[in-house]
């Protein structure tokens, strides 16, 4: 299966600020990809680190990993949603976690949303993240 890049188009009202981190929307076509909920566990389903930041590059590489099962890449990456425990470290804790962003999916054209739950279903994940792309 060969793998094309959609033609992604970034939605930005004309008039509005530039959000800081992701898009206000995005426009694609192609392939549908929906990735459930992935959390900061190997692929053993084992936490390795309580830490929020090595929960975050484990959900994100395990994103990807789901992705290339669907012959994808983070590029194809259209929306994205995050259920953070804490949103005090999310926020004090961003420069770390954009650099862990930005070394596993490179792009912020990403519709994004960020949300604080009161848990999650492994009492140990501090993040999940789901992602839909478009292949």
């Amino acid at each position: 299966m060969t793998t094309s890049i959609p033609s992604k188009q970034l939605l930005q009202p004309a008039g509005w600020a530039p959000p800081k981190g992701y898009a206000n929307g995005v426009a694609a076509r192609g392939t549908l990809v929906s990735v459930a909920g992935q959390i900061g566990w190997n692929a053993q389903c084992r936490f390795e680190s309580d830490d929020f930041v090595d929960q975050v590059r484990q959900a994100l590489a395990n994103v990807v990993a789901v992705l290339a099962e669907a012959d994808a890449r983070p590029e194809h990456i259209v929306r994205m949603t995050w259920y953070v425990t804490d949103k005090r470290e999310y926020l004090a804790r961003g420069r770390e976690i954009g650099a862990v962003f930005r070394e596993l999916i490179g792009d912020y054209g990403i519709a994004m949303s960020a949300v604080q739950v009161a848990a999650l279903m492994e009492d140990r994940a501090k993040v999940e993240i789901e992602v839909t792309a478009v292949r």
